[in-house]
């Protein structure tokens, strides 16, 4: 991950290289990306008619197997889902959650329907203590509307993976949804240096996404497509004006779990 000062030289193919993960949705496949951001691992999972799809232990991990010493969070962007893990099925509805807690060995990801696949969105990142295993709902999530018309950034915030819902060691996971009319989320922008944060956006269809990043006084800009994800250090922005509504995912690791802890960023101080 380069450092702040070498962002501002970084060329557009750099700039996409270091930040930008692109197609973690393949059929029939589970992919997974390590990063050095609070020790992320971002992927995705599509089950197709081909049969479940096992989580895999990986070496980079260091343990035994992949949720030994790590949690993990999954919001699924397509259609009806189940995962099991260790044996027990969770169902995982459209735009629902599920949350599993350190120390599951063994976590499969399938479709109710082949043909209309679930689409697993998947963060996962270090943990010292173990949770249970929990699913949520789309309606049973913590909903925050925010923002106006006049602004452009009407949208409902939903809380899956936070404090006051679904209990975790230090992932916190949901996901933003935008009004018709509306473009902008979180602006104006912030950071906040005790967390990192990912987004992955989708629901965009053939549009695209300017997503906003960098130092404030010297930011940087990535055009997204439909169902990409964008890291986000500690010390970084993070905002994103669309050519129409979409939806986006958030996940964050890192000191505390307050979602409101953040150094907020006037629009007038943005270089």
């Amino acid at each position: 991950m380069p450092r702040p000062e070498d962002v501002a030289r970084l060329t557009t193919d750099e700039l996409r290289s270091a930040f930008l993960v692109p197609g973690l949705y393949a059929p029939g496949k589970l992919q997974l990306q390590f990063t050095d951001l609070d020790r992320f691992v971002v992927g995705g999972a599509v089950p197709t008619s081909s049969g479940p799809l096992a989580l895999p232990g990986h070496r980079e991990t260091g343990r035994g197997f992949f949720l030994e010493r790590r949690e993990l969070g999954a919001i699924n962007t397509g259609g009806p889902g189940t995962v099991t893990v260790d044996g027990q099925l969770y169902p995982v509805e459209t735009e629902g959650c599920l949350y599993v807690g350190m120390g599951a060995r063994e976590v499969q990801f399938a479709s109710r329907d082949a043909q209309h696949p679930a689409k697993y969105f998947i963060l996962s990142c270090p943990a010292h203590q173990p949770f249970p295993t929990t699913a949520a709902r789309r309606d049973e999530a913590t909903r925050v509307p925010l923002g106006t018309a006049a602004d452009a950034n009407v949208r409902t915030i939903f809380q899956y993976i936070h404090e006051g819902g679904i209990k975790s060691c230090q992932l916190v996971m949901g996901y933003t949804e935008l009004a018709e009319g509306s473009v902008w989320n979180t602006f104006p922008p912030h950071i906040h240096s005790r967390r990192t944060e990912v987004y992955f956006y989708f629901h965009l269809g053939e549009r695209v996404l300017a997503h906003f990043m960098g130092d404030p006084a010297g930011t940087r800009h990535l055009f997204l497509h439909n169902e990409e994800a964008v890291l986000s250090p500690s010390w970084s922005i993070h905002s994103g004006c669309g050519q129409g509504n979409y939806k986006f995912i958030w996940g964050m690791a890192g000191e505390n779990q307050r979602f409101d802890d953040m150094d907020r960023v006037q629009p007038l101080e943005l270089r």
